[in-house]
C-alpha cells in the first residue's frame, strides 16, 4: 500500500503540533516490557514532570487516549447520573464536555456564551445554586478564547461545587496552576503544547474529586481513575500503555523543563501577542474578544465573500504551511492559526506571510511587510 502522508508540511494549527527530533527519536526507540523496572522508572519520571507543568501536589494520572479521554475520565470519575451541573458552551469544545456529561445521565444546564466571548464569572456564580459540577473549557480552540478559570473555579468552590476543567490545548502552553486557583479535576492531552503526537491523555485529581470518586456511581472501566491510581502507586497502569509514548514524553518534558516553564509560558505568550498584532495590521479582524484572546491559537474573521476554506487550501499547496478553517457553524467564517508546542517566532512569520500572499492573491489588499513587522516587534517587546 502507496500512502503518501507528507512531512515538509509546517503544522500551524490547533494540534496535532510538530514534533522536535529528540521526541520523533524517542518515538522510533526499541519497545519494552510495560510491567518492568525500566517502565516504573520512566512513569515515575513523567508523573513528576507532569505535576510541575500542572503545578500541583497531587498526581497526574497517564492515559493511553486522546485528549477527549481525558476529559470523559475527568467527568465521569466524579459524577453520578443525575447529578446537576453547569456547563458552560462557547464553542466545539464546551459542546463536547456537555455532550459527555448528558451521554452519562448528568442533568446539564448549558450556559451558552456567544462565539468569540469568555463567560462572565459573575453570571456563572449566579447561576450556581445546588450544582453538583462546573464544566468549562479552559481554552476553546475553536474561537480561540481564553476563560478566567481562576475566577470560575472560584465561583465553583463558594457553593461546593466541583470544577472540572478542559485544558487539553492550553496545559504547557499557558501558566495553569492547578492547586492555586482550586482546580478539582483536570484534563490534557499530548498533541498540544506537549509536542507529541495524539495518544496520551493527562488527568489531575484534588483531594476533594479524590472524595468525590468514591462515591462517583457514573460508568468507567478503562477510564477509571482509582484503578489508574492504584496503579501508579505500583509503578504501573492498569491497562496496556503505549510505551513508545511515553518514553517521548519524557524527553518532551525534559524540554520544557530546560526551557523554564516561565520561559515557555513568556514564548507562547509573546507569539500570542506577536499573531493578534500582525492580524490587525494586515486590516484583517480578531474574532475572539481581545481581553480573553488565547496564546496557544489565534482565530480570525475571514475577509468579507471568502470562504476560509480556499485560503486553508492555497497557504497549504503553495507555501506548505497549514493553518486551520472554522469549526460548526463557523466553517468558512474564520481562519485559526495555531502557535503552540515548539513553534518559535520564525514559524509565525513563515505563516503570516504565507496567509498574507495568498489573501492579496484572492484580492484582499494585505500589507504584508507591515504584518511581519508588526509580529517580529511585538514578539521581541513581549520577550524583553
Amino acid at each position: 500500500m502507496n500512502i503518501h502522508v507528507p512531512d515538509d508540511i509546517l503544522l500551524m494549527i490547533p494540534g496535532p503540533t510538530n514534533v522536535p527530533k529528540p521526541v520523533l527519536e524517542a518515538l522510533g526507540s526499541p519497545s519494552f516490557y510495560h510491567r518492568g523496572a525500566a517502565f516504573k522508572e520512566l512513569l515515575e519520571f513523567c508523573t513528576e514532570g507532569l505535576k510541575k507543568v500542572y503545578q500541583t501536589a497531587n498526581d497526574v494520572l497517564i492515559l493511553t487516549s486522546s485528549g477527549s479521554g481525558a476529559v470523559e475520565a475527568a467527568i465521569v470519575n466524579v459524577l453520578s447520573p443525575g447529578d446537576k451541573v453547569l456547563a458552560i458552551v462557547g464553542g466545539k469544545f464546551g459542546e463536547r464536555m456537555r455532550d459527555i456529561a448528558r451521554t452519562y445521565g448528568a442533568e446539564v444546564e448549558e450556559l451558552p456564551v456567544p462565539p468569540g466571548q469568555a463567560a462572565d464569572p459573575e453570571v456563572v456564580r449566579q447561576l450556581l445554586c445546588d450544582h453538583r459540577a462546573l464544566l468549562f473549557v479552559q481554552n476553546e480552540t475553536s474561537t480561540g478564547v481564553r476563560q478566567d478559570a481562576d475566577l470560575l473555579a472560584a465561583a465553583a468552590r463558594d457553593i461546593g461545587a466541583l470544577s472540572v476543567v478542559d485544558t487539553v490545548s492550553s496545559m504547557g502552553g499557558m501558566p495553569i496552576p492547578v492547586d492555586e486557583w482550586g482546580l478539582d479535576s483536570v484534563a490534557s492531552g499530548s498533541q498540544k503544547a506537549f509536542m507529541l503526537p495524539p495518544g496520551l491523555a493527562f488527568v489531575s485529581m484534588s483531594e476533594k474529586a479524590w472524595e468525590a470518586a468514591a462515591s462517583a456511581k457514573m460508568p468507567r472501566a478503562y477510564f477509571d481513575l482509582v484503578a489508574a491510581k492504584k496503579s501508579l502507586d505500583k509503578g504501573q497502569t492498569p491497562w496496556t500503555p503505549n510505551v513508545n509514548m511515553i518514553r517521548a514524553l519524557a524527553v518532551s518534558l525534559e524540554l520544557i523543563l530546560a526551557e523554564g516553564l516561565e520561559n515557555v509560558w513568556r514564548r507562547h505568550h509573546a507569539l500570542g501577542e506577536a499573531c493578534r498584532a500582525a492580524v490587525d495590521a494586515l486590516g484583517l479582524q480578531l474574532f475572539a474578544d481581545p481581553a480573553h484572546a488565547s496564546d496557544v491559537v489565534t482565530a480570525v474573521h475571514s475577509p468579507n465573500g471568502l470562504d476560509s476554506k480556499e485560503l486553508v487550501s492555497r497557504v497549504r499547496d503553495n507555501h506548505k504551511v497549514l493553518i486551520s478553517g472554522g469549526q460548526g457553524e463557523l466553517a468558512g467564517k474564520i481562519f485559526r492559526i495555531g502557535h503552540m508546542g515548539c513553534c518559535q517566532l520564525d514559524d509565525l512569520l513563515r505563516t503570516i506571510e504565507a496567509t498574507a500572499v495568498e489573501l492579496n492573491a484572492l484580492g484582499f489588499a494585505c500589507p504584508t511587510q507591515d504584518g511581519l513587522a508588526a509580529a517580529q516587534g511585538t514578539y521581541q517587546a513581549a520577550m524583553q
